[in-house]
């Protein structure tokens, strides 16, 4: 058996890029539920833990802020990373993101599949040192 597979929740309206996401996270080891909207997603977030919420920011009804919002405002303390993705490049939308906590925001156009599961490996992974192999002895 080998490590738990860290949990992700993507929310993403878009059923192309949300099951482009989900496929690309899935074969790098990932255990991945989907969202359609923030409301859903939201109401997962309730129901179940995750390591890492993959957050649009542009949703239908809730947006991606509000859920973040809301989520924080119940749960100040967890220890789940976000990171935004979003088409916009506006000031004003990412600095409230990372207010609210966003670790980072990635704008979809920019980046591939491939490379939004390597950014999602850095937040999850990224600032710990890998297993010390010498130390198991």
């Amino acid at each position: 058996m080998g490590p738990t597979p860290k949990k992700i929740l993507l929310v993403e309206d878009e059923d192309f890029i949300r099951e482009l996401y989900t496929r690309q996270l899935t074969k790098a080891g990932f255990a991945v539920k989907s969202a359609i909207d923030g409301q859903s997603g939201l109401d997962t977030l309730k129901t179940e833990q995750f390591d890492l919420l993959l957050l649009d920011i542009m949703l239908p009804g809730m947006n991606g802020l509000q859920l973040l919002r809301e989520f924080k405002t119940q749960n100040p303390n967890s220890p789940m990373i976000t990171i935004l993705l979003t088409n916009l490049g506006q000031e004003a939308v990412i600095k409230e993101g990372f207010e609210l906590g966003a670790q980072a925001y990635l704008i979809k156009a920019s980046y591939t599949p491939d490379q939004v599961v390597n950014e999602v490996k850095n937040a999850l992974f990224g600032n710990q040192p890998p297993p010390n192999p010498t130390a198991a002895q």
